[in-house]
């Protein structure tokens, strides 16, 4: 495929031969017993990287993928099966084999007609992708990045920057006679800093990128930003003294700790879990789950985040969703399958990783909304506690909430001030619990600068979070100093 734009709508049509009439034939097959739905998704996928460490351009690579996926759907059963040729008999069999995995004998379907405008957003009508752009240009900007780096600071040793952009033109036909399609572009900035004094050596790190034109690293500067924020972050923490361990206050900056509510939380309200009956939130819309300064909501539909969509994978507009309403629970993120069984409506949550895997119930940019109060008397309410500025690895199981995140940027505050960095701190709670214990918002909601990925049974895909500044009463913290 050339490097120009092209209309989704046409691409599988000019290059793979396919029309509305073959979809129909090709849904008619799995329909020919009885299913409550289908749907086919085509997929087009070209992505490039680059990397830099110890000064040196060490890797580029670049990929095609292309596919077609089947679904049937009958009653609480699926059926999915794939083929990475996209041609007319690989989606014959592909579309056999599913109606066989979801099987229920009945009376045939009436025919489909495919043809039905189906709703979509523009959220990242962009003018050229960064797969446009020169990859000797992408190496040129990593070099200035490793240049910038050295020079803040000479306890810097070593620099790894990459940059990678992805391009994917996509197609959802329904047995509703919906069709569907996007083109999906996608890049992201990495930078990460080791800086050793000879006592200690820290790492650290910041990144960013979205659905986004290449010019969005060059303007404002934000590569620059980027660089000098991983290049602090690492040499701060070579004074970073033992974190301390206990119950105590603690305080999430604003931005990326939203991967907290997004572990902690967001997995428990997709609607998968929670008609399974296997989400600590089950049954409890209606109910206050978390303190009353709390709302949280997933937005599918912010201009060129990361976690945005014109369509979920499903052919699905994405939209925004009140998850959590002044604390209390007032729906769950749901795809077609699971809002059907749970007689709810799709919210455009429906996402895979590619067309080797099915849908599922998946978060896109999930934040809390901002409170009143400022950042800065929210540290000064404090006496003792931990101020966590950015987190690092995590985990959290979904049937309870417990949840163990560490903090690769973190804080003590004394005396209503943020004062010693602290390092080995990790925050240890209950995803059900911990959001009744906010009890102070602040004003200044941040989302992350387009970093995440979600992983959720070995599927990963690019998703948002958000937070502004809050207090957290009485959370474990798990440190090295008593």
């Amino acid at each position: 495929m050339t490097n120009e734009l092209v209309r989704p709508e046409k691409f599988f049509a000019n290059r793979f031969g396919m029309s509305e009439s073959v979809f129909e034939r090709i849904i008619g097959s799995a329909l020919e017993r009885r299913a409550d739905y289908v749907d086919l998704y085509l997929e087009y996928r070209d992505a490039e990287g680059i990397s830099l460490e110890e000064s040196i351009v060490k890797h580029t690579s670049k990929s095609v993928s292309q596919g077609v996926g089947v679904r049937v759907c009958a009653e609480d059963r699926t059926g999915y099966a794939y083929s990475d040729e996209v041609t007319i008999d690989r989606m014959r069999l592909a579309a056999e084999a599913a109606r066989a995995i979801a099987d229920q004998r009945g009376e045939r379907p009436l025919s489909v007609r495919i043809g039905q405008p189906a709703a979509r957003h523009s959220l990242y009508e962009l003018e050229s992708t960064p797969l446009d752009v020169p990859i000797e240009e992408r190496a040129r900007l990593l070099s200035e990045i490793d240049r910038t780096a050295r020079e803040f600071d000479p306890r810097i040793v070593n620099v790894m920057a990459s940059f990678s952009a992805e391009r994917k033109i996509v197609m959802v036909v329904n047995s509703d006679g919906r069709l569907a399609a996007d083109l999906q572009p996608l890049c992201r900035l990495n930078v990460t800093v080791i800086a050793d004094d000879g006592r200690s050596r820290q790492v650290g790190s910041y990144g960013g990128g979205g659905r986004v034109e290449y010019r969005h690293f060059i303007e404002s500067e934000r590569w620059r930003e980027f660089t000098l924020k991983a290049a602090r972050q690492a040499i701060v923490n070579l004074d970073a003294v033992d974190a301390p361990a206990g119950e105590m206050i603690v305080v999430l900056g604003p931005g990326w700790p939203g991967i907290l509510l997004h572990e902690a939380i967001g997995h428990g309200l997709e609607g998968d879990f929670n008609r399974k009956r296997t989400s600590a939130f089950a049954g409890r819309i209606g109910d206050q789950v978390a303190s009353q300064l709390c709302t949280v909501v997933d937005d599918g539909t912010i201009a060129n985040r990361r976690g945005s969509l014109n369509i979920d994978d499903e052919g699905t507009p994405t939209s925004r969703t009140v998850l959590i309403e002044k604390g209390v629970l007032r729906g769950y993120l749901q795809d077609r399958l699971n809002a059907r069984l749970m007689k709810m409506a799709p919210t455009g949550n429906g996402r895979r990783e590619s067309f080797a895997h099915a849908p599922m119930p998946r978060m896109t940019n999930t934040f809390m909304l901002p409170g009143e109060s400022t950042p800065e008397e929210i540290i000064k309410s404090v006496r003792n506690g931990l101020y966590a500025v950015s987190f690092g690895g995590g985990q959290v199981d979904i049937t309870n909430g417990k949840f163990v995140f560490s903090a690769s940027e973190a804080y003590l505050i004394e005396d209503g001030k943020a004062t010693r960095p602290v390092k080995g701190a990790t925050l240890i709670g209950n995803g059900p619990d911990v959001l009744t214990r906010v009890t102070m918002v602040g004003n200044d909601l941040e989302l992350d600068p387009g970093i995440g990925t979600c992983g959720k049974d070995g599927q990963s895909v690019p998703v948002g979070v958000g937070l502004p500044t809050i207090r957290i009463d009485g959370l474990t913290v798990g440190g090295t100093r008593a």
